[in-house]
């Protein structure tokens, strides 16, 4: 088992204050985004490991009594990224069976999230499209770095979020008519063609027709009509008379608008259901699924991948043809995720995909320690109290790698996230 030392995100759109928070730190001033955990080459984890003994044979000399020549060698702890630990024996560190089924690396990445402004507008491909993509990119030689560059790897990304503090986002398109009757709400009157196309178009159409249309409109007019937008959304949200729900999602709106002026993406986001998670609770987020972060601490677990096609809500590139191919147009509901708590204490999230399982212990005063099951890797990342895995004490932020042939127990009191895939 090792401590993971990991890599603090500095996004744009980071919380400053959150993540110091958690870890107890003083916080830079710079936004603090994400803390990433695992090996992914953007950013792996590092680990300290003592080497067998025999690999060192360097000689070191003794303090202690310097007129006698150097000591025996004996192995020191030495820092090594967790990417390299697992390509160099990825069967003991990964596990046979997980190697055969997702190849010589860890298939999942996890995270610290903690949003202080909105994350772009965004989708992911599945599977086959990522593939695809990927390959077309590659043969079309368009380079990794390039701006206009959609595809990063040949890897689908769906996620997970769980909330750690009160969470808000965006997922997955409103029934068309729900969408239409907010848009008529606001009084704007540029809005109007919208809220007809949702009334008299097919779901599928109609979502289609609409976002389509808001992407591709002249950048000056829908620039008008956001600021329009955004201003009735901020009277709607200030105005007793409003519900509670809906007023939420009018100051969120009015939110994105605040950090977006003129962005299209604040009109794509009425399209979406707003999502307010409570500490504790999830979001699963598939393939085509539209949906953005807009403002809380959460830990999230993905698949190990970068691709990400944008709607909006950003300066950077928005492929809309791409998009376009990408985007499931039918209506969703969020589907708020509590995890479903088994006989050893284990709150589990349930998702329908392999490449991650993540799932939380919290572990009380007096409870006895609990056996975690060896057979896949795992990651336990600690969000509160002072916890033990293992030999090793937690804290919150803080993390450790246990390969897949590793047997290890929790124990004391705190609140542990366990990151592992199902092999």
């Amino acid at each position: 088992m090792d401590r993971l030392a990991n890599t603090v995100r500095p996004y744009a759109w980071g919380s400053v204050t959150a993540i110091p928070e958690l870890l107890g730190t003083e916080p830079t001033g710079e936004p603090q985004a994400e803390l990433w955990m695992g090996a992914h080459p953007g950013a792996p984890s590092r680990i300290e490991r003592a080497p067998a003994p025999g690999e060192r044979s360097q000689p070191h000399p003794d303090p202690a009594d310097p007129g006698l020549g150097p000591t025996p060698p004996h192995p020191a702890p030495e820092t090594h990224a967790l990417s390299d630990v697992i390509a160099a024996d990825p069967e003991s560190e990964l596990g046979p069976a997980a190697v055969k089924k997702f190849g010589p690396r860890l298939p999942f990445l996890l995270k610290l999230l903690a949003a202080g402004a909105p994350l772009s507008l965004q989708v992911h491909p599945n599977l086959a499209q990522a593939q695809e993509g990927y390959a077309d990119e590659e043969r079309r030689q368009v380079p990794m770095g390039a701006p206009d560059r959609n595809y990063k790897d040949a890897n689908h990304k769906p996620e997970l979020v769980c909330a750690l503090t009160k969470f808000n986002g965006l997922c997955g398109f409103r029934v068309p008519v729900e969408a239409a009757r907010t848009l008529e709400s606001l009084g704007v009157d540029s809005l109007k063609p919208y809220a007809d196309l949702l009334r008299a178009r097919p779901e599928e159409a109609a979502l289609r027709e609409v976002l389509t249309a808001v992407l591709t409109a002249d950048r000056t007019e829908i620039a008008a009509t956001v600021t329009e937008t955004a201003a009735a959304a901020e009277r709607l949200a200030a105005d007793p008379g409003t519900p509670p729900r809906e007023a939420a999602a009018h100051a969120a709106y009015a939110a994105i608008a605040h950090h977006f002026p003129g962005d299209p993406g604040v009109l794509a986001a009425i399209l979406l259901n707003h999502v307010e998670l409570q500490p504790g609770e999830a979001l699963y987020l598939g393939a085509g699924v539209p949906h953005a972060y807009l403002d809380g601490l959460g830990v999230e677990i993905m698949a190990n991948s970068d691709n990400v096609l944008r709607c909006g809500l950003t300066p950077k590139h928005v492929d809309v043809p791409e998009l376009l191919r990408i985007v499931r147009f039918e209506a969703t509901d969020p589907g708020i995720l509590r995890p479903e708590a088994s006989s050893d204490g284990e709150e589990l999230y349930e998702t329908p995909i392999d490449e991650f399982r993540l799932s939380r212990y919290v572990l009380a005063e007096g409870a006895a320690p609990v056996r975690l099951s060896k057979g896949a890797p795992q990651i336990l990342l600690c969000t509160a109290g002072t916890p033990r895995a293992g030999g090793l004490s937690l804290a919150p932020g803080r993390s450790v790698f246990v390969p897949a042939g590793e047997e290890t127990e929790l124990s004391g009191v705190g609140t542990v996230f366990r990151a592992t895939l199902v092999a």
